[in-house]
Protein backbone atom coordinates (compact mmCIF):
# COMPACT_ATOMS: atom_id res chain seq x y z
CA UNK A 1 0.00 0.00 0.00
CA UNK A 2 1.39 3.44 -0.99
CA UNK A 3 1.83 6.31 1.43
CA UNK A 4 -1.00 8.15 -0.32
CA UNK A 5 -3.31 5.16 0.16
CA UNK A 6 -2.42 4.95 3.83
CA UNK A 7 -2.94 8.70 4.10
CA UNK A 8 -6.43 8.42 2.58
CA UNK A 9 -7.32 5.38 4.71
CA UNK A 10 -6.73 7.20 7.97
CA UNK A 11 -8.70 10.31 6.99
CA UNK A 12 -12.41 9.51 7.47
CA UNK A 13 -14.71 11.03 4.88
CA UNK A 14 -16.35 13.34 7.41
CA UNK A 15 -12.93 14.71 8.28
CA UNK A 16 -12.33 15.87 4.71
CA UNK A 17 -14.37 19.01 5.31
CA UNK A 18 -11.19 21.07 5.04
CA UNK A 19 -10.76 20.50 1.31
CA UNK A 20 -14.04 22.09 0.14
CA UNK A 21 -13.44 24.96 2.56
CA UNK A 22 -9.97 25.59 1.14
CA UNK A 23 -11.39 25.41 -2.38
CA UNK A 24 -14.12 27.84 -1.41
CA UNK A 25 -11.56 30.26 0.06
CA UNK A 26 -9.25 30.13 -2.96
CA UNK A 27 -12.15 30.47 -5.41
CA UNK A 28 -13.30 33.53 -3.49
CA UNK A 29 -9.84 35.07 -3.87
CA UNK A 30 -9.97 34.49 -7.65
CA UNK A 31 -13.36 36.23 -7.75
CA UNK A 32 -11.94 39.19 -5.83
CA UNK A 33 -8.89 39.42 -8.08
CA UNK A 34 -11.07 39.19 -11.20
CA UNK A 35 -13.24 42.06 -10.00
CA UNK A 36 -10.14 44.06 -9.07
CA UNK A 37 -8.79 43.75 -12.62
CA UNK A 38 -12.19 44.75 -14.00
CA UNK A 39 -12.29 47.76 -11.67
CA UNK A 40 -8.84 49.13 -12.48
CA UNK A 41 -9.55 48.79 -16.19
CA UNK A 42 -12.79 50.77 -15.94
CA UNK A 43 -12.81 54.45 -16.85
CA UNK A 44 -16.08 55.03 -15.04
CA UNK A 45 -15.60 56.14 -11.42
CA UNK A 46 -19.09 55.03 -10.34
CA UNK A 47 -18.62 51.58 -11.88
CA UNK A 48 -15.23 51.28 -10.24
CA UNK A 49 -16.66 52.18 -6.82
CA UNK A 50 -19.42 49.60 -7.19
CA UNK A 51 -16.86 46.93 -8.06
CA UNK A 52 -14.76 47.89 -5.05
CA UNK A 53 -17.85 47.41 -2.87
CA UNK A 54 -18.27 43.92 -4.34
CA UNK A 55 -14.69 43.16 -3.32
CA UNK A 56 -15.51 44.28 0.21
CA UNK A 57 -18.47 41.88 0.39
CA UNK A 58 -16.39 38.99 -0.93
CA UNK A 59 -13.69 39.68 1.65
CA UNK A 60 -16.32 39.31 4.38
CA UNK A 61 -17.38 36.03 2.80
CA UNK A 62 -13.75 34.89 2.84
CA UNK A 63 -13.47 35.77 6.54
CA UNK A 64 -16.42 33.49 7.25
CA UNK A 65 -14.76 30.61 5.39
CA UNK A 66 -11.48 31.13 7.24
CA UNK A 67 -13.34 31.19 10.55
CA UNK A 68 -15.06 27.93 9.60
CA UNK A 69 -11.68 26.31 8.88
CA UNK A 70 -10.43 27.38 12.30
CA UNK A 71 -13.60 25.96 13.93
CA UNK A 72 -13.19 22.65 12.12
CA UNK A 73 -9.56 22.53 13.19
CA UNK A 74 -10.68 22.81 16.79
CA UNK A 75 -13.39 20.14 16.42
CA UNK A 76 -11.46 17.48 14.49
CA UNK A 77 -8.84 15.29 16.13
CA UNK A 78 -7.85 13.69 12.82
CA UNK A 79 -6.80 16.13 10.08
CA UNK A 80 -5.67 15.45 6.49
CA UNK A 81 -2.27 17.06 7.14
CA UNK A 82 -0.44 18.90 9.92
CA UNK A 83 -2.67 21.19 11.94
CA UNK A 84 -0.06 23.96 11.67
CA UNK A 85 -0.10 23.70 7.89
CA UNK A 86 -3.91 23.85 7.80
CA UNK A 87 -3.85 26.97 9.95
CA UNK A 88 -1.02 28.56 7.95
CA UNK A 89 -2.66 27.87 4.58
CA UNK A 90 -6.02 29.24 5.73
CA UNK A 91 -4.31 32.34 7.09
CA UNK A 92 -2.26 32.93 3.93
CA UNK A 93 -5.31 32.65 1.65
CA UNK A 94 -7.21 35.01 3.93
CA UNK A 95 -4.29 37.45 3.82
CA UNK A 96 -4.44 37.53 0.00
CA UNK A 97 -8.09 38.56 0.27
CA UNK A 98 -7.27 41.14 2.95
CA UNK A 99 -4.66 42.88 0.81
CA UNK A 100 -6.84 42.87 -2.32
CA UNK A 101 -9.56 44.51 -0.26
CA UNK A 102 -7.00 46.86 1.30
CA UNK A 103 -5.83 48.07 -2.11
CA UNK A 104 -9.39 48.51 -3.35
CA UNK A 105 -10.38 50.40 -0.19
CA UNK A 106 -7.40 52.74 -0.50
CA UNK A 107 -8.25 53.56 -4.10
CA UNK A 108 -11.84 54.31 -3.09
CA UNK A 109 -11.15 56.19 0.17
CA UNK A 110 -8.27 58.22 -1.29
CA UNK A 111 -10.44 59.22 -4.27
CA UNK A 112 -7.81 58.00 -6.70
CA UNK A 113 -9.17 58.94 -10.12
CA UNK A 114 -6.15 58.10 -12.28
CA UNK A 115 -5.47 54.36 -12.45
CA UNK A 116 -2.05 53.97 -14.00
CA UNK A 117 -0.32 51.08 -15.75
CA UNK A 118 1.55 50.04 -12.60
CA UNK A 119 -1.72 49.50 -10.73
CA UNK A 120 -3.20 47.60 -13.67
CA UNK A 121 -0.13 45.39 -14.04
CA UNK A 122 0.05 44.56 -10.32
CA UNK A 123 -3.67 43.72 -10.35
CA UNK A 124 -3.18 41.37 -13.31
CA UNK A 125 -0.31 39.66 -11.49
CA UNK A 126 -2.51 39.16 -8.42
CA UNK A 127 -5.10 37.49 -10.64
CA UNK A 128 -2.47 35.23 -12.24
CA UNK A 129 -1.16 34.16 -8.84
CA UNK A 130 -4.68 33.65 -7.48
CA UNK A 131 -5.63 31.37 -10.39
CA UNK A 132 -2.57 29.19 -9.77
CA UNK A 133 -3.30 29.23 -6.05
CA UNK A 134 -6.78 27.87 -6.72
CA UNK A 135 -5.40 25.21 -9.10
CA UNK A 136 -2.93 23.99 -6.47
CA UNK A 137 -5.52 23.98 -3.68
CA UNK A 138 -7.86 21.83 -5.77
CA UNK A 139 -5.14 19.17 -6.09
CA UNK A 140 -4.58 18.92 -2.33
CA UNK A 141 -7.47 16.56 -1.66
CA UNK A 142 -5.70 13.46 -2.91
CA UNK A 143 -2.08 14.56 -3.47
CA UNK A 144 -1.89 12.36 -6.55
CA UNK A 145 -0.88 15.17 -8.85
CA UNK A 146 2.10 16.40 -6.91
CA UNK A 147 3.71 17.77 -10.09
CA UNK A 148 0.69 19.96 -10.78
CA UNK A 149 0.80 21.46 -7.29
CA UNK A 150 4.56 22.02 -7.55
CA UNK A 151 4.22 23.65 -10.98
CA UNK A 152 1.52 26.02 -9.71
CA UNK A 153 3.71 26.95 -6.75
CA UNK A 154 6.64 27.67 -9.08
CA UNK A 155 4.44 29.93 -11.22
CA UNK A 156 3.23 31.77 -8.12
CA UNK A 157 6.83 32.38 -7.07
CA UNK A 158 7.60 33.69 -10.55
CA UNK A 159 4.61 36.04 -10.44
CA UNK A 160 5.70 37.33 -7.05
CA UNK A 161 9.15 38.11 -8.48
CA UNK A 162 7.52 40.00 -11.35
CA UNK A 163 5.38 41.93 -8.87
CA UNK A 164 8.51 42.91 -6.93
CA UNK A 165 10.00 44.37 -10.11
CA UNK A 166 6.79 46.24 -11.04
CA UNK A 167 6.52 47.61 -7.50
CA UNK A 168 10.12 48.83 -7.49
CA UNK A 169 9.65 50.47 -10.90
CA UNK A 170 6.38 52.06 -9.78
CA UNK A 171 7.90 53.54 -6.64
CA UNK A 172 10.93 54.77 -8.59
CA UNK A 173 8.61 56.53 -11.05
CA UNK A 174 6.76 58.13 -8.14
CA UNK A 175 9.95 59.60 -6.74
CA UNK A 176 11.06 60.73 -10.20
CA UNK A 177 7.88 62.30 -11.51
CA UNK A 178 5.33 62.90 -8.73
CA UNK A 179 5.62 66.41 -7.33
CA UNK A 180 2.61 66.25 -5.01
CA UNK A 181 3.63 64.70 -1.67
CA UNK A 182 0.08 63.61 -0.83
CA UNK A 183 -0.34 61.81 -4.15
CA UNK A 184 3.03 60.16 -3.65
CA UNK A 185 1.90 58.74 -0.31
CA UNK A 186 -1.46 57.61 -1.73
CA UNK A 187 0.00 55.73 -4.66
CA UNK A 188 2.83 54.20 -2.66
CA UNK A 189 0.34 52.72 -0.19
CA UNK A 190 -1.78 51.32 -3.02
CA UNK A 191 1.28 49.79 -4.74
CA UNK A 192 2.38 48.30 -1.44
CA UNK A 193 -1.00 46.65 -0.76
CA UNK A 194 -1.13 45.20 -4.27
CA UNK A 195 2.41 43.86 -4.14
CA UNK A 196 1.84 42.37 -0.68
CA UNK A 197 -1.15 40.43 -2.04
CA UNK A 198 1.28 38.57 -4.30
CA UNK A 199 3.57 37.99 -1.30
CA UNK A 200 0.67 36.31 0.48
CA UNK A 201 0.06 34.09 -2.56
CA UNK A 202 3.69 33.06 -2.29
CA UNK A 203 3.24 32.36 1.42
CA UNK A 204 0.34 30.04 0.57
CA UNK A 205 2.49 28.34 -2.09
CA UNK A 206 5.26 27.82 0.46
CA UNK A 207 2.81 26.13 2.84
CA UNK A 208 1.61 23.81 0.07
CA UNK A 209 5.19 22.93 -0.81
CA UNK A 210 5.73 22.07 2.85
CA UNK A 211 2.64 19.83 2.75
CA UNK A 212 4.04 18.06 -0.32
CA UNK A 213 7.36 17.39 1.39
CA UNK A 214 5.64 15.94 4.45
CA UNK A 215 2.91 13.89 2.75
CA UNK A 216 3.77 13.10 -0.88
Amino acid sequence: MSLNSIFQYFVPKDKKVFFPLFEQASSNVVSMATILVEAVNSNNAATREELFKQIDKLENKGDETTHQIYLELGKNFITPFDREDIHSLATAIDDVADYIQGAANRMMLYNVSEINDHIRKLSELILQASIDLEKAVKELKDLRNVRNIADSCIRINSVENQADYVFDRAVADLFLYEKDAINLIKYKEIYSALETATDMCEDAANVMESILVKNA
